[in-house]
């Protein structure tokens, strides 16, 4: 009696499920209903409004890599600090991909050269990268006097010796013969 209650009670449940039409189950709304309260949300940044945008400048990201002078003009190498590809060749005669010399600051110090580029209209003055300069050991600027050289004594030349050779190993050696040997003889006493 149990079991048929169970398959009943199982039946019953079932039933409406499957009887269930396509028409009763809801619809999904358009995204444009939320619309409202997404402007008039109060968890919204109060001020929404877009700041002006400030001028980005040319130069934050560059520094001198080298510096040179020659008597065809002064050359002065850009490297950017983001952009590892980065690297534009300047000299004093013109300028090169916008970027032109205003003016170079030489110090005799390393890394204290200064050099003022242009862009578009506008200037800025960079230097060495500290960063990159305090990694490198600073050259030593006064002469080096060479080392007295001092010749070795000569080493006695001893002969090589020859190379030690060793025999051919057969690969099927012949049995050697074995020879009979009488026993030795025991003393007399």
């Amino acid at each position: 009696m149990k079991r048929t209650q169970i398959l009943t009670a199982i039946f019953a449940l079932l039933c409406p499920v499957s009887t269930q039409r396509a028409d009763d189950i809801p619809k999904r709304f358009n995204f444009d209903r939320y619309s409202a309260m997404l402007n008039r949300s109060p968890f919204a940044v109060a001020t929404a409004v877009a700041l002006p945008v400030a001028a980005a400048d040319f130069a934050k990201d560059l520094y001198v890599a080298n510096a040179a002078r020659s008597p065809e003009g002064d050359m002065v190498t850009l490297a950017s600090t983001t952009d590892t590809n980065f690297k534009e060749y300047l000299t004093t005669k013109g300028p090169v991909d916008g970027y032109g010399i205003a003016s170079i600051e030489w110090s005799e110090r390393v890394g204290a050269t200064k050099v003022t580029i242009s862009k578009d209209g506008k200037f800025a003055t960079i230097g060495f990268n500290e960063a990159l300069l305090a990694e490198q050991p600073v050259p030593n600027v006064q002469p080096v006097v060479p080392p007295v050289r001092v010749k070795p004594a000569p080493f006695p030349t001893l002969p090589t010796p020859p190379p030690h050779r060793r025999g051919v190993i057969q690969r099927n050696p012949a049995p050697t013969p074995i020879q009979n040997v009488p026993p030795p003889e025991a003393p007399e006493m």
